[in-house]
């Protein structure tokens, strides 16, 4: 029986360390910020797309994107940053769909899809079932501030941009808290994944 699991989390929440563990354990894991780098490479369709939409401006000397030009442009135009959506989006979910059946194919059961954004983006559609990677408010703004060295307000600013992680753990399926030590997320982990093999 095949099944893909959706893996979410909010900023600084601990995704990267339960998706990290799982590539360990062997689990594919199709990682939609991956995707949305591997879309964007020169020769493929989306780059040309976005060269046309945005001019050849956004890219440098090598052909590769520029991404800090592209964000200045899109970062306050709305409509441009539909644009660009509008090119990346469907790119990305069909490389990750095409990475899933590779997968599929090589004869694994379960395939892992890291998507950031799961909820907001309205891509529960792509998945069967969803692991929320859960913290606190407190411990979201305490590890973004000790990672990254922002000041409280521009990691609350940060935290305020995605939809308030509890209210994404209304909509999860099942719920990994990872506000304590690893070793008791990795327990956690454990235990959801037996209940799918």
């Amino acid at each position: 029986m095949k099944k893909i699991i959706g893996l979410t989390g909010g900023i600084a929440s601990g995704k990267s360390t339960v998706s990290n563990w799982l590539i360990s354990q062997g689990y594919p894991v199709v990682d939609a910020d991956v995707a949305a780098r591997k879309v964007v490479e020169p020769g493929m369709p989306a780059l040309r797309e976005i060269t046309e939409a945005f001019g050849r401006d956004i890219l440098l000397e090598d052909g590769t994107l520029n991404r800090k030009k592209l964000g200045a442009i899109i970062f306050s135009d709305d409509e441009k940053r539909q644009t660009l959506n509008a090119i990346v989006h469907p790119a990305v979910r069909e490389w990750m769909r095409q990475e899933t059946e590779r997968a599929f194919l090589e004869g694994t059961s379960i395939v892992i899809m890291d998507i950031p954004l799961l909820f907001e983006s309205k891509l529960t559609h792509m998945v069967e079932e969803t692991i929320l990677v859960y913290v606190s408010m407190e411990t979201q703004l305490k590890r973004l501030m000790d990672r990254d060295g922002y000041s409280e307000a521009d990691a609350l600013a940060r935290i305020r941009a995605q939809m308030p992680i509890d209210d994404k753990r209304k909509l999860a399926d099942y719920i990994i808290d990872n506000n304590g030590p690893v070793s008791e997320t990795i327990e956690q982990v454990k235990e959801i994944m037996k209940q799918f093999k």
